[in-house]
C-alpha cells in the first residue's frame, strides 16, 4: 500500500478494484488481519460501543470478546479488500447489539441499524476509502433488513471521535441529523 508519509497525496482506490465482505465466522480472519496490522486499532477491536458488563477491559479480552459475537453470528460489521488485502472496516450493526449511543434513543424503536466506527490505515486515508465504506455499509445495512440508518459523526476538526466519520461525508449520502449525542457527535439518520 502505498504511503503518505513522503508528503504525496494518498492514493485513491480504484472502486472496481474494492470488494465488501461482511465479518461473519467464515470471514473473521480478514477482520483480525486488519486490526493485527502495525497502527491498527487493536486497542479497541471496535469493543468501544458493544455491551460490557465491566469499565476496564484488556486488548486480549477486548478481541475475545468481538470474536465471541462474531462466532455467535451477531452482526458486527464491513471489511473493505483490494487485491486480496483487507485495507479497511466499518462497525454497521443493529443498534441493539450495541450500548446506549444517544441519551434520546429510543429503545423501543425496531429495525434501526448504527455505524458507530471506521478504520482506514494511515496510508489509505484521504483517498475516498471511507466514503466507499459508508456507501457499502448503507447497501449491506438496508440489505439485511434496515428500516433506519442512524450514525453519530463529528465535524472534521472536532478533537475527538473521528474514527465515527464526518458529519459532511453522512449529509452528502442524505443523512438529516436529529439531534446530538454529547457535545460533539451528530445523531444522523437516513431512511428507506
Amino acid at each position: 500500500m502505498p504511503s503518505s508519509s513522503n508528503g504525496s497525496p494518498p492514493e485513491r482506490p480504484d472502486p472496481g478494484r474494492i470488494r465488501f465482505i461482511e465479518v461473519t465466522r467464515e470471514t473473521r480472519g480478514r477482520f483480525e488481519d486488519l486490526f493485527e496490522q502495525p497502527g491498527a486499532p487493536k486497542y479497541c477491536w471496535c469493543m468501544a460501543w458493544r455491551h460490557s458488563s465491566r469499565e476496564h477491559i484488556e486488548n486480549d479480552e477486548k478481541k475475545r470478546m468481538m470474536m465471541a459475537l462474531i462466532d455467535r453470528g451477531t452482526p458486527v460489521g464491513i471489511v473493505a479488500e483490494i487485491d486480496g488485502k483487507t485495507v479497511g472496516w466499518c462497525s454497521v450493526a443493529p443498534r441493539e447489539t450495541y450500548r446506549k449511543l444517544s441519551k434520546h434513543q429510543d429503545d423501543n424503536e425496531t429495525g434501526v441499524w448504527s455505524i458507530v466506527c471506521f478504520y482506514v490505515p494511515r496510508a489509505l486515508r484521504g483517498g475516498g476509502l471511507a466514503s466507499a465504506l459508508l456507501d457499502a455499509a448503507v447497501e449491506h445495512a438496508f440489505a439485511k433488513g434496515a428500516r433506519v440508518i442512524e450514525a453519530y459523526p463529528v465535524d472534521e476538526a472536532a478533537p475527538s471521535y473521528r474514527f465515527m466519520g464526518f458529519r459532511d461525508m453522512f449529509v452528502a449520502r442524505g443523512f438529516r441529523e436529529t439531534g446530538k449525542a454529547g457535545t460533539r457527535r451528530h445523531v444522523m439518520r437516513l431512511e428507506r
